[in-house]
């Protein structure tokens, strides 16, 4: 029993400098590295590839085969409006077709008649030539019903409804059984595998903006930061907030964003060497921040430190609290866990 009692304070000493050793593990120095100088700005999130389908054709929405949510193939059926009043501009016109064959094939016999009464000098000139305009009336009268009657076929087709590209049903417009008419929307549809950022800018911005033309995208609804691939500064302002609009795109990194997320537009406008520390190390409770520092005995301390913005490579400004060489605890909950000291709040 009494020898019991001697191990059990080694063993727990032994485990609190396993932890300690653990959390001095994942560290990372506190560096002056040169880093970017940002210009930040509320931006939005648009899908590079999005369409509002409308309807084409007056008619009652019969089936809605999709809603909001739902992925859909470029092509697929989406929606059926009645199709009853347009199957019947169809027969109609294709009955006009069937009326401007026979009226062509009268007028051909007629033309061969007068041509050879006109040889036999019982008709004059002028009954060819009139049955020749009626002939060619006539002709032109069947092309004109082929028209009508391809453009009602074409009309009838517009009663299915299809999916214009691949992608998410973002909104739903439409209910079943109400009319339909050409121009009112039934869904809006975009594609989630490529968004871009649309971000407003002062005017005296966009020639810094240009000459760096490198952007960082932050979602503060996922906590990402992702590089922009591409950025375009669009050639026109806005006369009445004298801003102009940038487009960042973000390309495959933008997987899992939906049009319409806020977010901010972190813009490149030069190069300064800042104290930094990386973002992951730093705690934040309610109105402090701080990290784990590790003193000279391997112990993670906390510090309260004062941060400045983030440098947009993973690591953030320190303007006050620690110095250049030491290191901070990269998992400062762990760290906090293991060590002597906790954050306020904790």
């Amino acid at each position: 029993m009494w020898a019991m009692e001697m191990v059990r304070p080694a063993l727990f000493a032994l485990a609190l400098l396993g932890a300690q050793l653990a959390a001095a593990a994942d560290t990372a120095p506190v560096e002056y590295r040169e880093v970017d100088n940002l210009y930040s700005t509320e931006a939005v999130v648009e899908a590079v590839r999005q369409s509002t389908i409308a309807a084409q054709v007056m008619g009652r929405v019969v089936e809605l085969r999709v809603d909001v949510g739902d992925r859909v193939k470029a092509g697929q059926v989406i929606a059926r409006i009645d199709e009853r009043e347009a199957a019947q501009a169809q027969a109609s016109s294709e009955a006009q077709v069937a009326q401007a064959r026979a009226n062509l094939e009268n007028a051909r016999l007629s033309l061969e008649r007068a041509q050879r009464l006109f040889q036999s000098k019982f008709v004059s000139q002028a009954a060819v030539d009139t049955a020749e305009a009626q002939f060619k009336a006539a002709e032109a009268q069947l092309k004109a019903a082929r028209a009508a009657a391809g453009q009602a076929a074409v009309s009838r087709g517009y009663s299915t409804v299809v999916a214009p590209l691949g992608g998410v049903v973002a909104a739903r417009h439409v209910e079943l059984g109400e009319m339909a008419a050409p121009g009112k929307p039934l869904f809006t549809v975009f594609d989630p595998s490529d968004m871009r950022v649309i971000a407003e800018v002062p005017q005296s911005r966009v020639a810094e903006i240009k000459a760096h033309g490198r952007a960082s995208v932050e979602v503060p609804s996922t906590g990402e930061w992702i590089k922009v691939q591409s950025m375009i500064v669009l050639p026109s302002a806005d006369p009445r907030t004298h801003s102009t609009r940038v487009r960042l795109e973000m390309g495959e990194a933008s997987k899992g964003i939906y049009p319409g997320v806020y977010a901010r537009a972190h813009f490149a406008v030069g190069r300064e060497k800042k104290l930094v520390v990386p973002a992951k190390s730093v705690l934040r409770r309610s109105e402090v921040s701080g990290v784990y520092v590790l003193d000279s005995k391997g112990i993670a301390r906390f510090r309260q430190v004062r941060v400045g913005e983030p440098t947009g490579d993973g690591y953030v400004e320190v303007l006050a609290g620690v110095d250049a060489g030491e290191q901070v605890a990269l998992e400062p909950i762990k760290a906090g866990m293991a060590g002597p000291s906790k954050a306020p709040g904790s």
